[in-house]
């Protein structure tokens, strides 16, 4: 069986995206978090956490463009060192808009990311 992963540079950082914490409770689990490690485990790549989620906003039932300015500066990177020049691989549960992708890698690319490539699971 073949891996989406299988062309993806040995080097490459995998990161996901973080679920608002007010969801992980109710949950218990960050479920993108829990793919994006299996998917590293299973390709030999390395997975960090490297993304800080900020605001709590529900992204369910907003247009686009409301996202987009929920999402603004929703996202911190933990440690820049580690983004720059670094080829990332961002991983999400489900793709509505792409809003929350834009927004992720938009800060993973402010920090000096030199790739980011992405991988989704569902589309709602």
């Amino acid at each position: 069986m073949s891996s989406a992963f299988e062309i993806i540079e040995k080097d490459a950082i995998v990161v996901h995206i973080p679920t608002a914490t007010s969801r992980v409770r109710q949950r218990g689990y960050d479920q993108a978090r829990l793919i994006a490690k299996a998917c590293a485990r299973n390709a030999g790549l390395r997975h960090l956490s490297l993304l800080m989620r900020l605001g709590q906003e529900r992204q369910v039932g907003v247009r686009r463009s409301q996202r987009l300015r929920q999402l603004e500066r929703a996202f911190r990177i933990k440690h820049p060192l580690l983004v720059k020049d670094a080829h990332i691989v961002l991983v999400d549960d489900v793709v509505t808009t792409g809003a929350t992708l834009e927004a992720a890698a938009k800060a993973l690319k402010d920090a000096g990311a030199k790739k980011i490539e992405a991988i989704v699971f569902a589309q709602a």
